[in-house]
């Protein structure tokens, strides 16, 4: 890899590595060198240390565009447990956006019975992921039980077009 191109993704990693929070010395920046054996390569330490139990960053001579980063399993875990706890926030958000805008009697009784319906959902799915149309769930939900929504139309007069007399 000539010099240009192992500079740039150096900038990459240290991008990364600021974006994670790691400061310039908390880094371990190795790079990847091929051998003669198709199967083995060698790791070069360019700086920091192998003993840190910081994320490591890798180049690979024979990948100009990537550069990777390697972080301990428990932090991967960390990470991961974080990146859940969000989508399921922001899931719960949209939810409740839904459901307000469908004008619910109640919130608290639609919200218990699209949980049960999301729930049921997922326990058909086993451990497939489930992508579930919230619209339409609540649209569902709207149809089954009336009662738990404001029905808009018996707040508007009667029509008047049927009578007789009006100009």
């Amino acid at each position: 890899m000539d010099d240009e191109k192992k500079t740039n993704l150096i900038k990459k990693v240290e991008t990364l590595s600021k974006s994670l929070g790691f400061g310039e010395n908390n880094k371990t920046l190795f790079e990847i060198k091929k051998t003669n054996d198709p199967k083995v390569k060698e790791l070069h330490l360019k700086s920091g240390s192998w003993e840190s139990e910081d994320a490591w960053f890798a180049i690979d001579e024979e990948d100009t565009k990537k550069a990777y980063a390697f972080i301990p399993s428990d932090s991967f875990s960390q990470m991961l447990k974080i990146l859940k706890e969000a989508q399921k926030e922001n899931f719960d958000l949209k939810l409740e956006k839904t459901i307000w805008q469908n004008v619910p009697n109640d919130f608290d009784d639609v919200w218990v019975v699209a949980m049960d319906e999301i729930k049921h959902l997922a326990q058909n799915e086993g451990n497939k992921p489930v992508s579930i149309d919230l619209e339409k769930l609540i649209a569902d939900i709207k149809k089954e039980y009336p009662n738990l929504f404001i029905n808009l139309k018996d707040f508007y007069p009667p029509k008047l077009e049927n009578h007789q007399g009006l100009s």
